[in-house]
This record gives structure tokens, sequence and C-alpha cells, in this order.
């Protein structure tokens, strides 16, 4: 019996542990000579409380770099280890500085409950400081005929070395900093700032320049896809009378349905609207045609009694003969 109850005041510290109080990523990776920020979360009744950050893998064994209630430091970026608790997010974070491979390792976000009855809430996270080459990112994209830059990233060791940027595959394509520590042509430009980054802006991108390249220093590479699309092609409108079921069917989805519907049914309506226009405009100027010719018509042509007046105007007065075309009706 005695030993349960020892049991139970054992393990009763680390329940907080188990309910995971305290939170974080459980890994980071950082180059060598450069800084590294931890955001440690944690639950709102710690928010008054004490927090530390300390190296090794358990509490008992655990280095304390810093402290929050440790009012020493002066100036906290030139510190090798710095703190900062935000209560209002119920975050803390650690910034470690000018990182070394020896600094790989366990390290652990504490909240200090100040009980022997309850261990305090913490939670660890595994550093690793590699030498090396990094980049933001690994894969870039742009229009033809603009630019993108890619972000380089390298280790200490590498600061003073050559950077080159090639296209994987045609080491003829290389382009060098040399001891300039930049480079720059009508296609690409590169800039070392010596601390840990360098810089590299393909111009005047061509569809033909999609492919991998490396970002290198020293004996370090890291690879890089450029990939370079069309600019999106601006579509003139379409008149209705040729919006044609062929000419849908080759647009894109979205004006497919919408021209399938809407376009068409207004085409159709205005082609419509024209015809019957058009047709008006003809028959009026027919009318109209007709008209005046009718109107030409009986101005120019003389009418029955004008005609039978011309024809009996040869009686109206004075002498008239008559001829007779049988020989006995003249002797009479």
């Amino acid at each position: 019996m005695l030993q349960l109850f020892k049991l139970t005041l054992s393990l009763l510290p680390w329940i907080p542990v188990f309910l995971c109080r305290v939170t974080t990523d459980e890994e980071f990776v950082v180059l060598e000579g450069g800084s590294l920020t931890i955001p440690c979360h944690y639950d709102p009744q710690y928010a008054s409380y004490v927090k530390y950050w300390c190296q090794g893998r358990t509490r008992e064994f655990c280095s304390t770099l810093a402290r929050t209630d440790d009012h020493r430091m002066v100036d906290p970026a030139e510190q090798k280890v710095s703190m900062f608790d935000d209560p209002v997010q119920q975050l803390f974070t650690v910034t470690m500085n000018g990182l070394k491979e020896e600094d790989s390792g366990w390290y652990m976000c504490g909240v200090e409950i100040g009980s022997m009855w309850k261990a305090d809430a913490t939670t660890f996270t595994n550093i690793k400081v590699i030498h090396g080459m990094s980049v933001v990112n690994s894969r870039m994209s742009g229009e033809e005929g603009s630019s993108v830059t890619v972000e380089c990233l390298y280790s200490e060791r590498y600061r003073e070395s050559e950077k080159k940027w090639c296209r994987s595959g045609d080491w003829r394509s290389c382009r060098s900093t040399g001891s300039a520590g930049s480079y720059e042509d009508s296609s690409v430009t590169i800039r070392d700032d010596r601390s840990g980054a360098f810089t590299v802006t393909f111009k005047r991108l061509q569809i033909i320049d999609t492919a991998w390249y490396w970002c290198s220093a020293g004996q370090q590479k890291i690879a890089v896809h450029v990939l370079v699309t069309q600019p999106p092609t601006i579509m003139s409108p379409v008149a209705p009378e040729l919006l044609t079921n062929e000419s849908v069917a080759n647009l894109p989805p979205s004006k497919a349905i919408s021209s399938g519907s809407t376009d068409i049914f207004s085409g159709y309506l205005l082609v419509t609207i024209s015809s019957l226009t058009i047709a008006v405009v003809f028959t009026i100027l027919a009318l109209y045609s007709f008209g005046m010719w009718k109107k030409k018509e009986r101005n120019s042509s003389p009418s029955e009694a004008e005609r039978m007046k011309a024809k009996f105007s040869g009686f109206s007065g004075g002498s008239a003969s008559v001829i007779f075309l049988h020989n006995d009706a003249q002797d009479v």
C-alpha cells in the first residue's frame, strides 16, 4: 500500500505534461551562422507565470539559457539567446543567434509552476544546425517577359565562397559572382550580401527558360525549378452573328457556358431585330419608289379626254376633206 502511494505521488507531478499545456514544433532546422526563433504556446492560466528556455532532454539535466524574470539583458539583439513573453497571445518566443553546429540538440520550453505537488509545464524540441545551403522557395514561376528573384541561403563557412547560378545539365550556362560578389548581364543579376544569402534575378523570361537550376556556394548547391508561363490572352468580343456552335465549342469552359446561354440568345435576338429592321426599311423604300414611279407616269401620259380632243381637233373649224377608198363613193 505504501509503495502504491509513493508511485501515485511520483506520477502526480507529471500529469500536466501529458495534458500538453505547453506546445511547440517537434523539430527546427537552421543553417550554421543563422538565427532561429522558436514559438512556445501555453494555456491561459499560465499568463503570469515565469517562462524559461533550457538545453537538455530532461528537466533535471536541463541547462537554463534564458528566463522571463531575468532582467540583466540590456540589448536582446546582441544576446546569444533572448526571450519575449506575450500574455495576450499566450505565447513566448525564444530567439537564438549565431548558431553553430555544436548548438544542435534538444531544448525545452518551460513554465515554472513552483509547487512540490506539480511539475513544471514543459515541452521539448530538437534543433539541428547544419552547414550547406537552402533556398527560400524551391519553385518559382513567372510570366514570359517578366522577372523572378530567387533567394539562396548559405551557412557561415561559405561567406567568402564563390556563388553561382547554373542551368541543370549545362555547366556552360553557369554565371558566377567571382571575387566581386556580384554578376550582371542582360538576363541574370546575382547579388551576394556576404551575410548568409545571395539573390538571383532572372530577367526577360522566355518559355524555353523553364528548367531546373542550381544555386551554388563553394561545393554546396541546391536545386530550384523555374516555370515560365504565357501571359493571359485578352479575348476580343465576338460578334453575335459570328457566334456559332463551332465558335462556342472552341471557347474556354467559362466562356462557353455563358456564351452558350445568354450570349447566344442575345445574338439571335439582335440578328432577328436587325433582319426585321432591314426588311421594314426595304419595304418603305420599295413603296416610296413605286409611288414616285406612278406619279411620274401620270404626269407624262395624256388623259383619255386629251387624246380624243387631239384626235378630232381637225374638225373644230375650217374646211375638211374626206377621202373615199372606192370610186363610186367618190362620185357621189
